[in-house]
């Protein structure tokens, strides 16, 4: 199987000088891609051709930045007018039988012979095969034959598969991105690796090990289909004995701004460490309360390093249809954002003197000590264990059990599980311990990383505390094949498929 290669077009206009370290840079994302796989690359000056037997060739290198588009070709002499058109029918005779077809040609690079242009082409190879097809149809053809000539040799093909475009992994350098595991996060940190931006990425963890685990998730999608070229590496931060210490000492409408100004800091660190040129987050503008114009001008200054924030126009919409494009939709629906300091009123416009003056209440050494106990994934070696679900997960309930209902209050009031009794997350965060260490609890919420936290704590300190795999949806099947409620008593089922 040959395959064309068509180059981004930001690559195609750049100087001769530039254009060969792009393409050389490609070249070797490539043979990256394909590693351990049969193949042979041939560079050219606008294309790149792979010959190779595997069929999941097409797949993965639609997925090489710096690559607009490939075709799988038939190569041919292309000498002569003649020898194009004679095997042009042989080819697509069969194909277009029957049918509307349209053909498209394209004469580039050195001409080996012939005085013959593109629509010569495109005219005599019509009219050779117009007998084996219904009829030509330039507009909407079901069948489009194309033929591409260069340095005597004629690529026949019918279909062109997109690839991402932009520029070569790698080839601007190195940024970190701030990861949380939801939609925003993944999605920007993928625009960067688009622009030839390689990445390392730091995760400031809220939510204990389930949380890194849905991180890792996401991020096994990003280093193992996007970072062909690059060594990509998760820093896990442990932020909860800082968040521990923000909740005890400073003013709660500020937690956001100061949780984030925090993340820049540790963000900033790892990158002089990498060798990072700038932060990448999943920012924009107003989605929520730490995002607000005034509240990006107040975090923005805690870093010297440029903040680059490649969502920030996007709406939320386009975001979620770009996490299903790149794979990692799914994943971040599960992970979601977490946020365990969310407050009744945050500051929507805080000024940098008040936030200032509550820095100044908080132990930096907090943070320094966190920065310098991280743990490092290889992104592209992961364990499995690392991805694997944690023990604590079940998905059944233990006759017995105490069940709690992790949600808000008026969820729990439509629905809850029979039986479950209602806990405020933040307030049993505070107070599990008071309960019964003699019984076993299942927890659950919306979608199972707030229940899988809290289990996790129990767990921690002796308690027999168990998350319910799959969060509410699963929980709401589970109860229905039990018949323990009826399916007509939950409408919102049908809206969580």
């Amino acid at each position: 199987m040959l395959i064309l290669i068509r180059l981004s077009g930001e690559i195609s206009t750049k100087a001769r000088q530039t254009r060969v370290r792009f393409t050389e840079r490609l070249a070797r994302n490539i043979k990256e891609a394909l590693a351990g796989s049969s193949f042979q690359l041939k560079r050219d000056w606008d294309r790149i051709y792979i010959e190779t037997p595997s069929l999941e060739a097409t797949g993965t290198l639609a997925r090489v930045f710096g690559i607009q588009s490939l075709s799988v070709v038939e190569r041919r002499a292309g000498t002569h007018l003649e020898e194009i058109v004679q095997a042009g029918e042989e080819l697509f005779r069969s194909p277009v039988h029957g049918k509307r077809f349209a053909v498209r040609a394209r004469r580039a690079g050195h001409r080996a012979g012939g005085s013959f242009g593109s629509q010569d082409v495109a005219r005599a190879l019509g009219a050779a095969l117009l007998p084996h097809a219904l009829k030509v149809d330039l507009d909407n053809p079901e069948v489009t034959v194309h033929v591409e000539m260069r340095d005597g040799k004629a690529y026949f093909f019918t279909d062109q598969i997109s690839g991402p475009g932009g520029l070569p992994l790698g080839i601007e350098g190195r940024a970190v991105a701030l990861i949380s595991g939801g939609f925003d996060s993944a999605v920007a940190a993928w625009f960067m690796l688009k622009r030839g931006v390689a990445l390392d990425y730091v995760f400031c963890n809220l939510g204990g090990r389930a949380h890194q685990q849905g991180v890792l998730r996401v991020l096994n999608v990003l280093g193992d289909r996007w970072s062909y070229g690059d060594e990509p590496r998760l820093h896990a931060i442990d932020f909860q004995q800082l968040v521990s210490e923000m909740q005890a000492k400073t003013q709660a409408r500020y937690w956001q701004v100061l949780l984030k100004r925090f993340m820049y800091r540790a963000a900033e660190r790892v990158a002089h460490e990498v060798g990072g040129l700038g932060i990448v987050t999943g920012e924009a503008v107003g989605q929520v309360s730490s995002q607000t114009l005034q509240n990006l001008y107040v975090i923005s200054p805690v870093v010297q390093l440029p903040v680059l924030r490649p969502l920030l126009g996007f709406n939320k919409e386009e975001i979620i249809a770009q996490a299903r494009h790149i794979g990692t939709y799914e994943i971040s629906a599960a992970v979601a954002e977490y946020c365990a300091i969310v407050p009744r009123h945050p500051a929507t416009r805080a000024s940098l003197e008040h936030v200032l003056a509550e820095e100044q209440k908080l132990d930096l050494f907090v943070l320094e000590q966190a920065i310098a106990e991280r743990r490092v994934f290889r992104l592209r070696d992961l364990d499995p264990e690392e991805l694997a679900s944690p023990e604590m997960e079940i998905e059944e309930i233990p006759e017995g059990a105490v069940v709690i209902d992790l949600r808000s209050p008026a969820s729990y009031r439509t629905w809850h599980y029979p039986g479950a009794i209602f806990m405020d997350f933040f307030k049993a965060l505070e107070d599990y311990a008071t309960l019964d260490r003699d019984r076993t609890y299942v927890l659950y919420c919306e979608l199972g990383l707030k229940s899988a936290h809290l289990a996790e704590r129990m767990r921690q300190v002796g308690y027999r505390a168990f998350n319910f795999k799959g969060g509410m949806k699963r929980l709401m099947r589970y109860a229905v094949e039990r018949d323990l409620v009826s399916p007509e008593i939950l409408p919102t089922l049908a809206f969580l498929d």
